[in-house]
């Protein structure tokens, strides 16, 4: 509890205390004959000395204060329970103020011990306790200490209501929770007056915990209703992604991007990622790409292949390549310089993409060696290295996923091995008399 709001709840009984010297609190009902309640009273003695015990404790005299409670709990001046009641309370306060809130609890409790207390004494007091129990975190304590106060009004406020919602919320009873902080929601709209804040957020927080994205949206719409911040649509964003609503995501992503507010490196790959799945890859290639160099995006493994992935589907397999290479010479296994290898040959760069090929192949950990070894050879291929692309092939051959291609590249690169070997061998020579017959021949045919 706010200890300004403390003092202003002390001095504000101390101030009602003194309305008379006289000694009944109870005066005769003649017509019925019963004891009624009239206003409280309390003698100039103990309020002075009451008022002198709170400049004490304002001015953090906690020892000489309670040295004088103490003698007035003990002195020989005959007390009412209402003055014996505000001693207690002013007690309570100093230990408040020491942060001693164990014991400050047990002053409150013994104010509640008196009889026949104002009603605004007894639900100030109780209010108090339940906030100071939250302070301990003794939220069983508190919830008792709220079900004492609501059952003392005929009309709890939605201030009870929501603290009640709050005690059951801190135990994790969700479901239990909902129903008294609605109620005090509810209430501040039926009298026309925007929920508060803090109310929402909690509220919203229970959905969340439910699972319940549905009227989570809600809450978070009038939280933009009412408190328009950029937090409130980055977490718009996020319920539209629980409900698959990508498309929506991304619209309010970018927008808080544009507006400077998504600074961090797992808002940006989060951008760049909703980017790919809405086909939009030159996009999410830009932006890593910016904030890579801003150093706000750190070049590690994963965020260069994302990067590389995003040239790579935006067709710029130029620019794919350069953060692969990065990529690939930090990863612990060689699929990434498979990839490497496939942007290398979309650009016919034969030479680059066997190498790297084989680099993938010799560090291992590959998804399907198979079809290395067929891009490989087709690598090799295209370099007229014909037997070692031949021999590639074959490796593939091993698994039946490729085996069919990998047969007809094979009779492919061996139909290409023997048209060498025949281009290669030297044409027949003939002395000039044979050649002169050979022509006689083939004229007379």
């Amino acid at each position: 509890m706010n200890k300004f709001k403390m003092k202003l709840i002390i001095a504000g009984f101390l101030s009602i205390c003194l309305v008379g010297i006289s000694g009944h609190a109870l005066a005769q009902d003649k017509d019925k004959g019963k004891k009624t309640k009239q206003t409280v009273a309390m003698s100039q003695k103990v309020y002075e000395k009451l008022t002198e015990i709170q400049e004490l404790v304002e001015a953090k005299n906690y020892a000489n204060a309670q040295r004088l409670i103490d003698d007035m709990g003990k002195g020989k001046t005959k007390l009412s329970d209402y003055e014996r009641a505000q001693i207690y309370n002013l007690e309570g306060y100093s230990y408040y103020l020491q942060e001693r809130y164990a014991e400050a609890i047990k002053s409150y409790e013994k104010v509640l011990a008196q009889p026949d207390l104002p009603e605004a004494l007894v639900l100030s007091t109780l209010k108090t306790m339940a906030q100071l129990q939250f302070t301990q975190e003794d939220y069983n304590g508190a919830l008792v200490t709220i079900d004492r106060l609501m059952k003392s009004i005929t009309e709890p406020s939605a201030d009870i209501f929501m603290l009640k919602g709050q005690a059951l919320f801190q135990m994790e009873k969700y479901d239990e929770a909902l129903g008294p902080i609605k109620i005090a929601i509810d209430m501040y709209r039926d009298q026309g007056r925007p929920p508060k804040e803090n109310w929402l957020l909690l509220l919203r927080v229970i959905y969340f915990e439910r699972s319940d994205y549905d009227n989570m949206l809600k809450v978070v719409k009038e939280l933009l209703q009412y408190y328009p911040k950029d937090t409130y649509i980055l977490t718009l964003a996020g319920i539209y992604s629980e409900q698959g609503d990508t498309l929506k995501q991304l619209a309010l992503t970018e927008v808080l991007y544009e507006k400077g507010m998504l600074n961090s490196a797992s808002n940006v790959t989060n951008l760049a990622n909703l980017y790919l799945m809405h086909g939009l890859p030159y996009k999410a290639a830009v932006l890593l790409q910016a904030e890579i160099d801003k150093k706000v995006v750190e070049a590690n493994e994963r965020n260069l292949r994302l990067l590389s992935q995003s040239w790579y589907q935006a067709r710029e397999d130029q620019k794919a390549i350069p953060p692969l290479i990065l990529a690939a010479g930090m990863s612990k296994n060689g699929e990434l310089y498979i990839r490497l290898a496939q942007s290398h040959i979309n650009l016919e760069q034969w030479k680059e993409a066997s190498a790297a090929v084989q680099k993938g192949l010799k560090m291992g950990g590959l998804k399907r060696d198979d079809q290395a070894n067929i891009m490989l050879g087709m690598a090799l291929f295209n370099q007229k290295r014909l037997t070692q692309a031949r021999r590639a092939f074959e490796r593939a051959n091993q698994d039946k996923r490729s085996a069919r291609t990998a047969s007809q590249w094979i009779q492919y690169v061996d139909s290409e091995i023997k048209r060498a070997e025949l281009m290669s061998q030297d044409a027949p020579t003939f002395k000039a008399r044979e050649r002169d017959q050979l022509e006689d021949v083939i004229s007379e045919g």
